[in-house]
């Protein structure tokens, strides 16, 4: 993986856990306890300065209900939506009552 592709895959990780945490109305502190961390490791975290290991990734991803696969690479910026719930994904829009 390239340089910036490993900074793009950490930017949508810290960015794609703060939305999560914020949606789930959940607490630095709050996450830090459900999986186990400290909240210093939680704030890290999301402000990019570090990366969670693959285990605590597999428990956030659990804690927010989403997939591993969309915890690290979802990028909502090029999407234009919110990272997804697990195993529910938009593939395009439909308007309804139109004929």
């Amino acid at each position: 993986m390239t340089e910036a592709g490993k900074e793009g895959t950490k930017g949508n990780i810290s960015l794609n856990l703060r939305h999560l945490r914020k949606a789930n109305r959940f607490s630095q502190e709050d996450v830090a306890e459900k999986i186990g961390v400290t909240r210093q490791a939680v704030a890290k975290w999301e402000s990019g300065d570090s990366l969670p290991d693959i285990v605590n990734c597999e428990a956030l991803a659990d804690l927010y209900n989403v997939s591993l696969n969309d915890l690290v690479r979802f990028d909502p910026n090029q999407e234009g939506i919110t990272i997804p719930p697990k195993d529910k994904h938009i593939f395009g829009m439909v308007t309804l009552n139109e004929k």
